[in-house]
């Protein structure tokens, strides 16, 4: 005779559609938590100042390339528009790998780190320490606000000086091409109108002549006259 199942039987098998149920709202809430902080980032990224690129991706300044690498690969797919349902979700993602561009670039990232070195001893004079303090030095803990703060504002100052200057630089470099430029056309326009005028001068050529010879002509007849009056 086959066993009839126990009430002990009957009632272990309940909690498992209950477990069952439990992850599924674990994933449903795991997935739109996963969306929300997807989200989140690319507003991190259109909140960061464009003009420095380790703001753009949450890096250090002293991050080694391979670090910068990582971090870019770990951002990137986390904010892919394949993935991300934000509609700026394309435009963040640009912005991400050109700020791994630039910060990839060798001659960039010294320009970068320049401007970052110049503000970190500007702030480092502004506190009567000198250029030579590290950031783990105990007299930067506990500042309000932190050192990092300060030396971001700081570089977010120079960065807006600097860009400002290479955008005058452009713009006048711009006019001083228009005005080569028109100098170009303004000489060109002049050795079309001498060319013009002498070949009208060529056309007019045989004209003159024959005026001149007519008005010689009419300069003789009139000579022979006044002479004929006074032998007259």
């Amino acid at each position: 005779m086959p066993e009839q199942p126990t009430a002990s039987t009957s009632t272990s098998k309940a909690p498992v559609k209950g477990n069952a149920t439990d992850v599924d709202i674990e994933k449903l809430l795991s997935r739109e938590a996963s969306a929300f902080q997807r989200e989140v980032e690319v507003e991190r990224i259109f909140k960061a100042f464009k003009l420095n690129p380790y703001d753009v991706l949450d890096v250090d300044e002293t991050a080694t390339p391979e670090e910068i690498k990582k971090k870019y690969r770990q951002t990137s797919l986390f904010i892919h528009p394949d993935k991300c349902t934000h509609e700026r979700a394309p435009e963040a993602f640009d912005l991400l790998k050109k700020a791994e561009t630039d910060l990839s670039d060798k001659a960039k990232r010294e320009e970068l780190d320049a401007v970052i070195h110049q503000a970190r001893n500007t702030i480092l004079k502004s506190l009567d320490l000198p250029t030579t303090t590290t950031s783990s030095d105990p007299k930067l803990q506990g500042l309000s606000p932190s050192f990092k703060v300060m030396l971001r504002a700081k570089s977010k100052e120079l960065l807006i000086e600097e860009e400002l200057r290479r955008r005058k630089a452009i713009k006048l470099n711009l006019a001083n091409e228009g005005l080569e430029a028109r100098k170009k056309e303004e000489e060109v326009a002049s050795k079309k109108r001498k060319a013009e005028e002498e070949q009208a001068w060529e056309a007019n050529r045989d004209q003159r002549i024959d005026s001149w010879r007519s008005f010689a002509s009419n300069n003789s007849k009139k000579k022979k006259k006044q002479k004929i009056a006074i032998l007259g």
